[in-house]
């Protein structure tokens, strides 16, 4: 009887039992849920662990540690078609927002900002009620960080991109993006895609923290949410920036913008 058939090549480091070990603890201390095999290979490497992505997703397979999928749309031609993220920060931010419960206050509306170069959420915030004025939170919070002031004219340059709900096509709203020198940047209707990094935030927001946690008051969720906006700022890894950090990724664009 034939023997079974093997691995080719030269034998790795670790067997596929110790490295399949290594990949439950890297599970078990990771700060986010529903990782992917690629973020996996990338941690493992950081801790010196060398292997390759497909070694990685055949055992996560195998052993049934794969995250569920989500079926993909085919789309035809858009009007979106093409890139919308930019090779340096603080040229566009995304801003959008999406809905929770609390268990005392009822809804509250969350608003978030991304700056659309390294995918960082530069300003996050939650209100009972999701006003015009809730909405240019978010955007406020990182005119001070990054422009070291608020006032007329400070963001010239920047754009917003954002969708035609009310709070962002509001006489509000566009005056005060005016008013900081901002440009209005947005998307085409019924093409969510278009305001795809705001909306590419949104996902592991709900899946790492709005599904996971009950929050009693909006005072605890807003907390909670810059909380974890600084933890996905350091640490969540971006697959398009070789997987650093959104953080690391700033730093890394800055370096070569002064170089």
């Amino acid at each position: 009887m034939a023997a079974p058939a093997a691995r080719r090549g030269p034998k790795a480091a670790l067997t596929d039992e110790a490295l399949l070990e290594a990949i439950r603890g890297v599970l078990a201390a990771a700060p986010f849920l529903g990782e992917g095999h690629r973020k996996m290979w990338a941690r493992l490497r950081a801790q010196g662990v060398r292997t390759s992505k497909a070694r990685c997703l055949r055992l996560m397979r195998e052993a049934g540690l794969l995250a569920p999928g989500r079926a993909r749309r085919v789309l035809g031609p858009r009007n979106h078609d093409g890139s919308i993220t930019t090779d340096r920060p603080d040229v566009m931010w995304g801003t959008d927002a999406t809905c929770t419960v609390t268990t005392s206050e009822g809804q509250a509306t969350v608003f978030i900002a991304v700056d659309h170069g390294t995918a960082e959420c530069v300003g996050i915030h939650a209100a009972k009620v999701g006003s015009r004025f809730e909405a240019l939170e978010p955007i406020r919070q990182d005119i001070k960080a990054r422009f070291s002031a608020y006032g007329q004219g400070v963001a010239s340059g920047l754009a917003i991109r954002h969708d035609n709900g009310s709070q962002y096509t509001s006489d509000v709203f566009q005056n005060e993006l005016r008013f900081l020198g901002a440009n209005s940047s947005p998307s085409f209707i019924r093409s969510p895609e278009g305001n795809g990094c705001a909306e590419r935030f949104i996902r592991p927001l709900k899946e790492q923290l709005l599904w996971v946690r009950t929050f009693a008051i909006v005072e605890e969720l807003r907390l909670a949410l810059l909380e974890w906006a600084h933890r996905h700022n350091e640490h969540w890894l971006l697959e398009r920036h070789h997987f650093l950090s959104p953080s690391q990724a700033r730093r890394e664009l800055r370096l070569k913008q002064a170089a």
